[in-house]
């Protein structure tokens, strides 16, 4: 990853406040509760089905969108909110010949009406993509390889592998060039490697789909096919020597220091291919150091770049070029990457509609810009004020809870307290706005302003080298429901876009608030001392601060967690892998811990009523923290999430914790024989 960010949430979701009625109304009841009683069934019993007694009604009466894998809490707002962000775009496009008309709403207007002229994008077919075509096609010697690969990591295609500049873990005072693994078109090395009978059957509809890509591109059928199979066995090297998505979460194992002689001498790069001709072909002098993320992978690389025919060179970059740029071409090349990446991988049936996905790339590309229109209608200082608090009530939280810990000792502690009191929180969005005047934004080229504005970031990165660091970059677009954590700048985000109802009421009930906004808070700052945030110190170096006794007794209950979870099998005889989602599992009932404690603090200061419609407040914050999570996936989906994704499947992410919190047994008077929790010598406290 290009950052080291842990999320709350896995979707990319938009969303705008005061769009519905529903909203407004949130904003002006003191005691809305924000439970959403229609989402409950209550005739299931909280002890033993809490996710059903919370989300029931919800899951009997939602059924997932056609355009969509998954359906959640955070889909739905979205869904509903969708109109007011094209409102705002559509507003820019029509006063793009106005007179008077801001640089910003011009930026904005142009992009959007170029993705919205179906008619010229159609008429244009692959023709955005010729010139690079050309290129690859001039190929003629090993020297022109790597000046290809520049090229196309220029315009956003990840071809081989990825480079981009990012703090020195271990020196975060400086920026410095990173070269990690990459280069494949399906998710995971595993997608090359297992051979059960539904990941083999996805390699071959993954390979009939890369043949369909090269007859798009012109080539006969059968040389397609040829083709396809050439990728196949480009990538499946390239994947043999990757690391595992586990692998990759000991930042440890990706960091490795090394000068301009030693990465030559690892990938063997001689006078065939040069690492000199890459940095002059993206811009850039040669830099003094570099991160080699995952040596094993760039040696392996650079053997392919000295041995490997130029025919099958030139297969592999002509598909990473075409894939990387399909869904902004033409309805062939768009149909056929969906059939693929959003049938076959998510289980998706119907392709959004094209302004969904302009807007999507919109974010995606110029998200300031869009996010500096959006906080102009749509985000007031009440709510950073509101969250604010609460992120000082749940650090207090975090600090009382250090403080009783009997498994660490007080020297570890005292730096642990350090990091706490040093992390930086950010809300809403930048202090100052992302400068687009170099960028050029054609409002006739679609695909053409996509590969502008990956090329824009592309030099907007490197120019980072050798510059101090900016501790203002937002790695999350203002308008994101979504929020992290970034280990090396010690910082806890929180976009404009997770900070609206249903997600967040400025006069709600505390109980849910803490539940819902204030469980995440509790999230990102667990992260900080999830089992890869805590190897990270207060100034965000990658470096160790622990006795090796509280180290191994930290790891210990690390252990438990990942035990836990590992027992869960969410669908077929799949089980969430418990080392892979470790993290968010730690963050999670780290969260709810935390925000619960700090809950308990707020009310003693703010008292609130203490039943409302029979429901205590540690009852409502256990319910609004578990509607929070109400979602549905498709079952291709799901196969995907365990495979990839960090994050456990909702459901597990509010009974895991539950299982480990005696809070909820005694806040729902549960007895013995119906109680969620699991035996006490099997229940896991961290923080």
């Amino acid at each position: 990853m290009k950052k080291t960010m842990t999320l709350r949430r896995s979707a990319l979701a938009i969303l705008l406040c005061f769009s519905s009625t529903a909203a407004v109304h949130a904003q002006s009841n003191t005691n809305n509760l924000v439970l959403e009683a229609q989402t409950m069934d209550l005739k299931a019993d909280p002890c033993t089905n809490f996710f059903e007694y919370s989300n029931g009604t919800w899951l009997k009466n939602n059924m997932i969108p056609a355009d969509r894998s998954r359906f959640s809490a955070y889909d739905e707002v979205t869904e509903r909110n969708l109109l007011a962000l094209k409102a705002i775009a559509e507003s820019a496009s029509a006063k793009l010949a106005e007179p008077g008309t801001t640089a910003v709403v011009n930026l904005v207007g142009a992009y959007y009406h170029s993705g919205i002229d179906e008619a010229r994008i159609e008429a244009d077919g692959a023709k955005p993509l010729a010139a690079d075509l050309a290129q690859i096609d001039a190929i003629t010697d090993r020297t022109q390889l790597l000046a290809v690969i520049a090229r196309q990591h220029q315009i956003g295609v990840g071809s081989l592998f990825n480079f981009y500049v990012d703090q020195d873990a271990k020196n975060t005072t400086r920026y410095i060039a990173q070269i990690v693994q990459g280069g494949l078109g399906l998710p995971d090395r595993d997608y090359y490697l297992k051979t059960d009978v539904k990941t083999v059957d996805i390699r071959k509809k993954y390979q009939a789909y890369v043949a369909t890509m090269f007859t798009l591109l012109g080539d006969a059928p059968e040389v397609a096919k040829q083709n396809a199979a050439a990728v196949i066995a480009f990538e499946t090297r390239l994947a043999k020597a990757s690391l595992s998505k586990v692998a990759l979460r000991d930042p440890q194992a990706s960091y490795h220091l090394m000068d301009i002689n030693g990465l030559s001498k690892l990938s063997k790069l001689d006078g065939n291919a040069k690492w000199a001709n890459y940095f002059k072909d993206i811009g850039l002098d040669q830099p003094a150091q570099f991160n080699i993320g995952q040596p094993k992978f760039i040696a392996e690389a650079g053997l392919m770049l000295n041995t490997l025919p130029l025919p099958q060179w030139k297969t592999y970059l002509r598909w990473q070029l075409v894939n990387a740029n399909a869904k902004d071409l033409s309805s062939a090349f768009v149909n056929a990457n969906f059939d693929f990446y959003g049938k076959t991988l998510a289980g998706t049936k119907e392709l959004q509609p094209r302004w969904k996905r302009v807007l999507h790339n919109l974010d995606t590309n110029i998200g300031e810009a869009l996010g500096e229109l959006y906080v102009a209608q749509f985000f007031g200082p009440d709510a950073k004020a509101g969250v604010l608090e609460m992120v000082d009530n749940i650090k207090q939280a975090m600090r009382d809870s250090l403080s009783k810990l009997d498994w660490m000792s007080a020297s570890t502690k005292q730096q642990a307290y350090r990091k706490l009191d040093t992390i930086v929180v950010k809300i809403g969005y930048p202090d100052k706005w992302r400068d687009y005047s170099q960028l050029k934004i054609d409002p006739n080229s679609y695909a053409g302003n996509n590969m502008r504005a990956a090329e824009f970031e592309f030099k907007r990165n490197l120019a980072k080298l050798g510059k101090p660091i900016d501790r203002n970059e937002w790695g999350m677009t203002p308008q994101t429901v979504n929020a992290y954590y970034n280990p090396t700048m010690n910082e806890m985000v929180f976009p404009a876009g997770i900070l609206q109802p249903p997600l967040y009421h400025i006069k709600a009930d505390l109980a849910a608030n803490y539940g819902n906004t204030g469980a995440t808070i509790g999230h990102e700052l667990t992260h900080a001392f999830d089992d890869e945030g805590r190897q990270f110190d207060a100034d965000g170096n990658l470096k160790s601060w622990w006795t090796k006794a509280d180290e191994k007794a930290f790891l210990k209950r690390v252990a438990g967690i990942e035990k836990q979870f590992d027992e869960f099998n969410p669908i077929e005889k799949l089980h969430i892998n418990g080392k892979l989602t470790a993290g968010e599992n730690i963050a999670d009932l780290g969260g709810d811990k935390i925000a619960l404690q700090a809950l308990r603090a707020a009310l003693k200061k703010t008292p609130q009523p203490e039943v409302i419609d029979g429901l205590t407040p540690e009852q409502r914050y256990f319910i609004a923290n578990a509607q929070s999570f109400r979602g549905k996936t498709r079952d291709e989906n799901l196969r995907l999430q365990l495979a990839t994704d960090p994050h456990s499947p909702e459901k597990y992410r509010v009974i895991g914790p539950i299982a480990n919190m005696p809070e909820f047994a005694e806040a729902f008077s549960c007895p013995a024989d119906r109680s969620p929790l699991r035996p006490a010598g099997r229940r896991v406290t961290i923080w």
